[in-house]
């Protein structure tokens, strides 16, 4: 078994919850209410600021050149492609990205953030790559489900854009890189240093179905 498949079995119980969780499931069948989603999109951009900072942390304590690359290539990845989404939906949303980035954050969105820059900062290359692959991982898994579950969802006029952006073949090939260097970075670690590296990669998980509670309370 690859260290990402363990991940991903221990990980399991938390990810069968969330296409079962009401902001999904809202976006799945069009329902959910644009000012949770306007809460949930400035949020996570904020997120992802701290997120892109995470994989820095990651390529500075690297111990080879390809993995400082690729963490690095990341980095542009997503305050490019990924983060286009969300100033694509904030300009929509009528937010204005300064405004963002004004905006305090939220409490389990900075719990999240500061347990992954942690991991970050005490361990190397590998306890971050299994920090921010919760993450990576989960959006494709959900946005695949709801394609699944949901013909036409990714046509939605607000949120098919949402949809389509994780559901994409070129999201998925991204993902397929970061499993690929989690367990060529895991290979000959201890049990003990695979139990470490679930664990994060577990509590990531859990970090993230809060997320989630959080975008549907708008708590602050």
């Amino acid at each position: 078994m690859t260290a990402s498949e363990r991940f991903l079995e221990a990980s399991a119980p938390i990810w069968d919850g969330y296409n079962r969780h009401p902001f999904v499931r809202g976006i799945a069948d069009g329902t959910l209410d644009i000012e949770k989603f306007k809460f949930y999109m400035v949020q996570d951009y904020l997120y992802l600021i701290d997120y892109i900072k995470v994989f820095s942390i990651g390529a500075a304590k690297a111990e080879d050149l390809g993995t400082v690359r690729l963490l690095a290539e990341y980095t542009q990845q997503i305050s490019g492609s990924e983060m286009q989404i969300h100033r694509d939906y904030m300009a929509r949303l009528g937010i204005d990205l300064d405004e963002a980035e004004r905006t305090p954050v939220s409490l389990d969105n900075l719990s999240y953030t500061s347990y992954m820059i942690r991991a970050a900062y005490e361990g190397g290359a590998a306890e971050t790559m299994a920090a921010v692959l919760a993450c990576a991982l989960s959006y494709e898994v959900i946005a695949k489900r709801i394609v699944e579950e949901f013909p036409g969802a990714a046509e939605h006029p607000f949120y098919g854009e949402w949809i389509r952006g994780y559901a994409d073949d070129g999201y998925h090939e991204a993902n397929l890189i970061l499993i690929e260097a989690m367990d060529r970075l895991a290979e000959g670690a201890s049990e003990a240093q695979l139990r470490r590296l679930t664990d994060i990669f577990v509590k990531c998980s859990l970090y993230e179905a809060a997320f989630w509670d959080m975008a549907w309370e708008m708590r602050p």
